[in-house]
């Protein structure tokens, strides 16, 4: 089946291993748990452009979109978020000053005049995300704990990603607008994994 704009939820993963960060995608099967592989990206690490890669399975024999900073990586840096046909499906921008206290991201589809904005939801877990982040040592252990972000426009929810507990960086994504581009919103939500500490 693939990729369908009709699929609400998805599963997102991340893989491990020496010289990239991998991330599989999976829609929700019947019961909630994880269906279908629908997409399967690929970031290498060290990059001075961030690009990331989705194919559409783990052959990666066939490009489903890509992701790509405008410049060499800064704090503000803007993604372009391309179809494999080459069209642009909109852009990803990280907040640097308002993250500062809460990870803040902007989101715009392709022909949008407002951007959708993702906040993180709560506050003490951001905090405490912060602290985690500058303690020694702590890039080789997973911040555990769950967090949220919730994305809308002019008050108007738009999707949510949801950290799962555990060791792993595991997520759920909910997509409310029926018209958002799932490959956008799969671009956003591993952006929230690969590009948090950017």
């Amino acid at each position: 089946m693939g990729l369908e704009q009709s699929q609400h939820r998805f599963h997102i993963r991340q893989k491990l291993t020496p010289m990239a960060n991998r991330y599989v995608v999976h829609a929700a099967g019947p019961e909630g748990g994880e269906g279908e592989i629908v997409a399967f990206a690929h970031q290498k690490r060290l990059a001075l452009k961030e690009q990331i890669t989705f194919y559409t399975d783990e052959s990666q024999s066939q490009v489903l979109f890509t992701f790509r900073a405008r410049q060499v990586v800064d704090l503000g840096a803007t993604y372009d978020i391309h179809a494999a046909s080459g069209s642009h499906l909109g852009t990803l921008r990280k907040d640097f000053a308002a993250s500062l206290l809460r990870s803040t991201w902007h989101m715009t589809p392709e022909g949008a005049t407002t951007p959708t904005t993702g906040v993180e939801r709560n506050r003490v877990v951001a905090l405490v995300r912060r602290i985690w982040s500058v303690i020694p040592f702590t890039d080789f252990v997973p911040f555990a704990w769950p967090y949220h972000f919730d994305f809308a426009t002019a008050g108007r929810p738009v999707m949510s990603v949801e950290k799962q507990l555990g060791l792993r960086d595991r997520y759920i994504l909910d997509i409310a607008d029926e018209t958002l581009d799932r490959r956008l919103a799969i671009a956003q939500a591993v952006a929230l994994d690969a590009l948090q500490s950017r």
